[in-house]
């Protein structure tokens, strides 16, 4: 099956963790800058600079906070189209199971119906395979 949806997990709580050491980082550095006992121009000046670079790391943290959500969202849909693959496999899995039943209960020298022949037929994908979405038959 694809995707391993439990280590997204885990990094997704990862990029949201560093977003906050990041965030913490810049308010640090904005504290410290501003108790520094040094004054003049200079030291306005530095202050300044250490504003800016928080600035730019905050930004940084919101990035990480983007990609978790992002990847947030995209472990979601991987889990969504898991359950539907392995949705249309028990189904397709129960049609070819009663369409042999049907066939060996059939009068001896009866013909399965064509659904039942299409559905006898099938070649099924290997199990989890993203495949198992566009398979095609009869009931399913």
């Amino acid at each position: 099956m694809y995707g391993d949806t439990a280590t997204g997990r885990k990094r997704v709580a990862e990029l949201r963790e560093q977003g906050g050491d990041i965030r913490a980082l810049a308010a640090r550095l904005v504290s410290q800058a501003e108790a520094v006992p040094w004054h003049g121009k200079a030291a306005d000046s530095m202050r300044e600079r250490i504003r800016e670079r928080a600035g730019h790391l905050r930004a940084a943290a919101a990035q990480h906070d983007t990609a978790a959500e992002s990847l947030a969202g995209h472990l979601v849909e991987v889990d969504r189209l898991k359950e539907a693959i392995d949705t249309r496999s028990r189904k397709a899995t129960t049609l070819v199971e009663d369409a042999r039943t049907r066939t060996s209960e059939a009068a001896p020298g009866a013909t399965a119906d064509e659904a039942d022949g299409v559905v006898l037929a099938f070649d099924p994908p290997p199990a989890g395979h993203r495949d198992w979405l566009t398979v095609d038959l009869p009931g399913l």
